[in-house]
């Protein structure tokens, strides 16, 4: 009998210090680590991945 799973729980841990470490400023002075510019590059790659899916 097939198992269907129709849940899933993902939990992860960040490491704050690891992840300011060898980060400089970016392209208008902020840390790459930043909520800024993280969300600025989430927004570009799903833009990306929206822009593939169109063309197919």
């Amino acid at each position: 009998m097939p198992v269907e799973i129709r849940e899933m729980v993902i939990k992860v841990a960040v490491d704050e210090a690891a992840g300011k470490k060898g980060n400089t400023g970016g392209s208008n002075g902020q840390q790459e680590g930043s909520p800024d510019v993280i969300v600025r590059i989430c927004v570009e790659k799903v833009l990306e991945i929206l822009k593939d899916q169109r063309e197919r």
